[in-house]
C-alpha cells in the first residue's frame, strides 16, 4: 500500500502533459508492436517451434505442451478410476485370457499405430504422471498374470487403423442390361373347332404327327397335326378333362378330371386299360417322368401323387401344399418334380425321398402354371400379373417378366427361347426367355357367335420343334400360331429400349 500511496505521489509531481504524452507513447508502441508481429505470433501457426540449429537444447514448442496437457487430462478422466480391477474380476479375466492366448494365431505382421506422433506424446504423458506411492501406472498396461502381461491394443497410441481396401464409397459400374435376341413375330395359323366345351388340356405325341386335346365336354379329341383333322374321340369321363400326357416309350395315353379319375388309355385299342385310384377330389394336372415308368399327378386335394405306371400302385404322397396343385413338371435331374399350387407357392421335391426339397414363395398370388426350358436348366411360373424364372437345382430367383397384366392360365418355351403366355382375358405375349424382353403383344379373337368374355387362353404348348403354337382357348377352338417367315429384322425392327441399369428384386 505503501508503495502505491508513493506512486500516485509521485505521478502528482509530473506535469500532466508529460503523462499523457509518455501514456499516447505507450499505445503507439503496442500498436506498432502488434501490426509488425501480428502476422507471425498472432496465429495457431505462431504456437510451433521455430526450426532450431542442432546444437540448441530440445524443448517441446507451444503447441506440443498444449496438446500434451490437453491428452494426459482426458487419459486421467478416463482411466482414473479404472486402474485396478478387483481381485476375483482380474482372476476371471486371467484365466479367459490364458485360454485365448492359447488357441489365438499370431499376426503375421506387427501392427503399427496410425499416429505415430500421438504414441510419443501418450508416452510422455505416462513418464511425466505422478506415481501412486512409488508404484508404476497402470493406466495403459494389463494386471500382471492376464495373458502373460501382454500390453493391451491401445497401449501404444490409438487403436490402429488398417488399410484394406473398402468400397463403400466406390462408385460401381452401371451394369449395362443385355440386349435381347430377335425373333420373327408370331401369327395365327389356323383354328381348329369341335369341342363343345373349354379346351382345358393339351399334349403332343412323340413322333409330332398328331396332338391330343380335353375339354370340358368331357371329351379327349386327336388331331392330326399337318391338316387340322379330327382322327379319334375318346369318351369315358364323366367331367372336364383337365389333363393329357403321351407317353414317348409306350403306345399310352394319359388322362385326368375333375371326376377324380386317372386314366391310362391303349391308344392301339383306343381303350381304358388303367385306372389310378386315390385322389380324394378332381384331379388337374398330370406329368410322366422322362426316363422312369411313373406318372405324376395333383388336384384340388393339394398332394402330389406319384404312381407306378404298371402296378398302378400308389409310391409317394408328397405333401406340403395348402392349396389346389394347378401345374406339375417333371425331369431327369433334381428336382424331379415341380409343382404350383394355389397357395402362392411352388415345390421341389427329392423323388427318391418323397420329400420336399425347396419351397418358392416370391409369387403374391397363386401359381397358375409352370413350364420347364427343353435345353436349359431353368423354368418359369406364372401368377395374376407376374411371371418369373428360376434357375434349378436350388431355385434361384433370375428375372421377372414385366408387361403382361392379367391373369395368366398358360406358359410354353421352345427351344428358341421363345416364352408364351397366355392371359385369362385373351391376351397372348411373346418373351425372350435370355433377357425378358416382351417383343409380342396382341389380343386373341374369339369365334364368331361366342361372347367376349370367352376370349381367354386356358392351356398351351409347342410342338416338337418349336415351329407351332397350339393354344386352347374358352371360346372352345384350339388355334394354332406360327412364325411369320416374310418377316425379316430390317421390317420388324427390335422395339427395345434400354435403361440405365437392371432393377434390383
Amino acid at each position: 500500500m505503501a508503495d502505491v500511496a508513493n506512486g500516485a505521489a509521485v505521478e502528482q509531481d509530473i506535469p500532466q502533459d508529460i503523462v499523457q504524452n509518455a501514456r499516447l507513447a505507450v499505445q503507439r508502441s503496442a500498436k506498432r508492436t502488434r501490426e509488425v508481429f501480428a502476422a507471425d505470433f498472432g496465429q495457431p501457426s505462431a504456437l510451433d517451434k521455430p526450426p532450431q540449429p542442432s546444437v540448441a537444447p530440445v524443448e517441446p514448442s507451444p503447441a506440443d505442451r498444449a496438446q500434451q496437457a490437453s491428452v494426459a487430462a482426458r487419459i486421467r478422466n478416463e482411466y482414473a478410476d479404472v486402474k485396478e480391477l478387483p481381485a476375483a474380476l482380474a482372476q476371471k479375466q486371467a484365466n479367459a485370457q490364458a485360454g485365448l492366448a492359447a488357441r489365438r494365431k499370431k499376426p503375421k505382421t506387427e501392427e503399427q499405430a496410425s499416429d505415430p506422433k500421438m504414441v510419443k506424446m501418450i508416452e510422455g504423458v505416462n513418464a511425466n504422471q505422478p506415481q501412486a506411492n512409488g508404484a508404476p501406472s497402470t493406466a495403459l498396461t494389463r494386471i500382471n498374470g492376464t495373458a502373460g502381461a501382454k500390453a493391451p491394443p491401445n497401449a501404444n497410441g490409438p487403436t490402429p487403423q488398417r488399410d484394406t481396401p473398402a468400397t463403400s464409397l466406390v462408385r460401381r459400374d452401371t451394369v449395362r442390361p443385355q440386349k435381347p435376341q430377335w425373333h420373327a413375330p408370331w401369327k395365327l395359323f389356323r383354328v381348329i373347332s369341335g369341342h363343345l366345351g373349354w379346351v382345358r388340356a393339351l399334349a403332343m405325341e412323340p413322333g409330332n404327327q398328331w396332338f391330343a386335346s380335353g375339354a370340358g365336354d368331357r371329351t379327349i379329341k386327336i388331331w392330326d397335326m399337318a391338316s387340322g383333322t379330327l382322327k379319334v374321340t375318346l369318351t369315358g369321363h364323366i367331367s372336364t378333362v383337365r389333363g393329357l400326357a403321351v407317353s414317348p416309350r409306350h403306345p399310352y395315353l394319359f388322362s385326368c378330371g375333375e371326376d377324380k379319375m386317372v386314366k391310362c388309355w391303349d391308344l392301339e385299342t383306343n381303350k381304358v386299360i388303367r385306372h389310378y385310384h386315390g385322389h380324394l377330389s378332381g384331379v388337374y394336372t398330370l406329368a410322366m417322368h422322362p426316363t422312369l415308368d411313373v406318372l405324376c399327378t395333383g388336384g384340388r386335394d393339394g398332394v402330389v401323387r406319384v404312381w407306378d405306371m404298371r402296378t398302378r400302385s400308389n409310391i409317394h404322397v408328397l405333401s406340403g401344399h395348402k392349396g389346389t396343385v394347378s401345374n406339375i413338371q417333371t425331369q431327369s435331374t433334381d428336382p424331379q418334380i415341380i409343382s404350383s399350387s394355389l397357395d402362392s407357392t411352388i415345390r421341389m421335391y427329392d423323388l427318391a425321398a418323397g420329400k420336399t426339397m425347396g419351397v418358392l414363395t416370391h409369387h403374391k398370388k397363386g401359381v397358375r402354371d409352370l413350364t420347364i426350358h427343353p435345353t436349359e436348366y431353368t423354368f418359369a411360373s406364372a401368377s395374376p400379373g407376374q411371371i418369373k424364372q428360376w434357375l434349378c437345382p436350388r431355385g434361384d430367383f433370375m428375372q421377372n417378366f414385366e408387361g403382361h397384366n392379367s391373369v395368366i392360365n398358360s406358359l410354353s418355351v421352345n427351344e428358341d427361347n421363345v416364352l408364351f403366355s397366355g392371359g385369362d382375358n385373351g391376351s397372348v405375349a411373346f418373351w425372350d426367355w435370355k433377357t425378358g424382353h416382351r417383343f409380342q403383344y396382341e389380343d386373341s379373337i374369339a369365334q364368331p357367335g361366342s361372347l367376349d368374355a370367352e376370349a381367354g387362353i386356358m392351356t398351351s404348348t409347342f410342338d416338337l420343334t418349336g415351329m407351332r403354337l397350339i393354344t386352347g382357348e374358352a371360346d372352345k377352338t384350339i388355334k394354332v400360331w406360327k412364325q411369320d417367315e416374310n418377316a425379316t429384322e430390317e421390317r420388324h425392327p427390335l422395339d427395345w429400349r434400354p435403361t440405365l441399369g437392371r432393377r434390383k428384386f
